[in-house]
């Protein structure tokens, strides 16, 4: 087992790998900014080493700095936890040259599923579901017509250097093909000088449900589990639960199975996430995987009972996994409350908080670094904490919740507090009737 782990992040889960270090009996090394030097991860560590002023690029994200304070300080691996550096190959190598244990994935595995195209090619080896597409660029109408009785209608254009949704059509019937194909077209060519398009399958009410899993270094792989981060805002997930209420055990054990392919299609080592697009039919389709650790592993230790820093810690040093896979007995709920005004489209608010108060109780978790007459930095991620609820039914995970939002009081700054207390009272979230769009229509 380690001696001593350098942990290259900040915030709450610089916090969270310390605890969990500290369990083990493992010391640990604290990196900061300088806007962070009053950070609890710097308080609470065994060493901190500052390694460069506020902006990422010459702190966090430097390799240099951060090598050169595990080396002064014989930290025998690093822990990147989430963001930053976490799924950075070039990182990841590096700390191999030097000696250092990497506590995530391997070179290879994340530049593998860093690519798109390499990651969707390899899954399709594998045998992992994906959206069905066109080869490449669409040749002509024909080509059109072709490739979407291929693909089975309803199908999606979209413009090859396309963003904003221009150049982007939904065709449901055969007959609305040509009509879409020219218009589509000529956006593109107006808003980005190119019209090429290519052609996948639309996904009907998406659903963001994603898997954890575990490999280790023998090729054993397991999951636990599933997550459903389906009510985010810009592609960014606002809350997570477990287990989804849109799962059935049929497609439970139908999506393990796949994320335990795609696990060992890449001789996965470490925990990470496969992550997938279902439909409302109940079609799931690979999305991407992350190679780290996930903001909301929190709601899956809750169910199970399992450190999931524990097990990335131990898979790192060469322990092998149990191969069990794991099912939720609980439910979890976990809100992001961020320093950002719900009411002014979420515009980060940072500063001085001025007074805090966490919520308690039975079944209620608090992962933050944040406390009274903390400043919250405006150079990185507007995350103050992850409050997460635990209970024996939905229901009772969402009463919980209000509960524990209501006791939460974070003073001097605007939070997004109030928009999950509107949350937990809306009819659609309470009855599970939410897809990847719901909050295109929420109103709070």
């Amino acid at each position: 087992m380690f001696k001593k782990i350098l942990i290259a992040n900040r915030g709450e889960i610089a916090l969270r790998i310390i605890r969990t270090c500290k369990e083990m009996g493992i010391k640990t090394v604290a990196v900061y900014s300088t806007a962070d030097k009053d950070s609890l991860p710097v308080r609470f560590a065994d060493e901190a080493v500052c390694i460069g002023p506020a902006v990422s690029a010459k702190s966090y994200l430097s390799i240099p700095n951060i090598i050169a304070a595990a080396e002064i300080t014989n930290a025998d691996a690093i822990h990147p936890g989430y963001g930053f550096l976490s799924e950075n190959e070039k990182f990841s190598k590096i700390c191999q040259q030097h000696g250092i244990k990497f506590i995530g994935a391997l070179p290879d595995q994340i530049a593998r599923m860093g690519d798109k195209a390499t990651a969707k090619a390899t899954m399709i080896a594998a045998g992992v579901p994906c959206i069905p597409g066109s080869k490449g660029l669409l040749a002509d109408l024909e080509d059109a017509f072709k490739q979407a009785k291929e693909i089975v209608y309803p199908v999606i254009m979209k413009a090859t250097a396309g963003g904003g949704g221009k150049g982007m059509r939904i065709v449901w019937k055969e007959e609305d093909l040509e009509a879409a194909w020219n218009s589509a077209r000529q956006e593109a060519a107006a808003a980005f000088g190119n019209d090429g398009i290519y052609m996948e399958k639309y996904i009907e009410e998406p659903r963001h449900i994603e898997i954890q899993i575990a490999g280790d270094q023998f090729g054993n792989a397991c999951h636990l589990s599933e997550r459903d981060c389906s009510i985010q805002r810009r592609h960014q997930k606002l809350v997570e639960e477990t287990p989804s209420p849109f799962m059935t055990d049929e497609l439970r054990e139908r999506m393990g199975e796949a994320a335990i392919k795609a696990t060992k299609a890449v001789n996965y080592e470490g925990v990470g996430t496969v992550e997938f697009l279902v439909d409302k039919h109940r079609n799931f389709y690979f999305m991407e995987m992350n190679t780290r650790i996930q903001v909301e592993h929190t709601i899956t230790e809750e169910v199970i009972n399992f450190d999931l820093i524990k097990e990335q810690i131990k898979i790192a040093a060469g322990h092998p996994i149990s191969g069990k896979n794991y099912y939720p007995q609980m439910h979890a709920i976990q809100c992001r409350i961020n320093a950002e005004d719900p009411y002014n489209d979420f515009r980060p608010s940072p500063g001085l908080i001025t007074s805090y108060h966490s919520p308690g109780g039975h079944g209620v978790r608090l992962d933050t670094h944040a406390y009274a007459g903390y400043t919250i930095p405006p150079n990185y991620d507007s995350m103050i904490s992850k409050l997460i609820v635990v209970a024996q039914t939905r229901d009772e995970a969402i009463l919980k919740m209000k509960r524990a939002l209501d006791e939460y009081v974070i003073e001097g700054i605007k939070t997004t507090i109030p928009f999950h207390q509107k949350l937990m009272d809306n009819e659609d979230f309470k009855n599970g009737n939410f897809t990847t769009k719901f909050m295109e229509t929420f109103e709070y």
